[in-house]
């Protein structure tokens, strides 16, 4: 007579098919991180870049980059909406996924110190909002875009460790770089009052400032 254990292992087959649902909940979790993260930045990249979705295009978001100490603004104004509109399609598609990372991390880094003076929360202007896309993009070129990505269908050849050490190290030293001209700049600026002839419509200047900060 034989006695089964009341407490059997379950069959390979089963422990195998619980490993794939858990792995596949992952998958599905990174891609709708990366859709609606990506999605995001994109929108605001294609705002300061072609003045879609209600953005003010180009040439506005420029002088808006230079009201805010970033010099020259076409240039920082293209960089940036370039590191959001393209690291946020590359990472809700999963395509060199580390580099689009940390593209979009940089370029809220741009956001995050716009924002600073104005303390976290994003209900004072502070840096709450641009903070949390930068943190969730960097993470996701860091964890990789799981298997429902363009990086598994070519086989992660845009995903490699090396990738992510040069992704990651270019753009700490591009946002450093940046970040510390502009402090350079702001403190070498005079501290007077603007000739009120020449200065730009206040509602303009602000809302254009307000799409290029983020």
């Amino acid at each position: 007579m034989t006695h089964r254990h009341p407490h059997a292992h379950p069959c390979p087959h089963a422990r195998g098919t619980r490993a794939e649902w858990h792995q596949k909940r992952k998958d599905l979790g990174l891609l709708a991180l990366r859709a609606g993260t990506g999605g995001v930045l994109f929108a605001h990249g294609a705002q300061k870049l072609f003045g879609w979705f209600g953005g003010h295009g180009l040439e506005a978001t420029a002088g808006a980059m230079e009201h805010m100490g970033f010099h020259p603004g076409k240039q920082s104004a293209l960089a940036a909406g370039a590191g959001e509109a393209g690291g946020g399609a590359l990472l809700a598609l999963g395509l060199g996924t580390p580099a689009a990372g940390a593209a979009a991390a940089g370029a809220m880094a741009g956001a995050v110190a716009v924002h600073a003076p104005a303390g976290f929360f994003a209900t004072s202007g502070g840096y709450e909002y641009p903070a949390l896309l930068g943190f969730v993009a960097a993470g996701l070129a860091l964890t990789g875009p799981g298997r429902y990505s363009l990086d598994r269908l070519t086989g992660h050849r845009l995903d490699q460790p090396w990738t992510m050490a040069l992704a990651f190290t270019g753009t700490a030293l591009a946002a450093a770089t940046v970040l510390s001209r502009r402090n350079r700049a702001q403190a070498a600026e005079p501290a007077e009052d603007p000739d009120p002839d020449s200065a730009p419509d206040p509602g303009d200047s602000d809302a254009a400032a307000s799409s290029a900060s983020t």
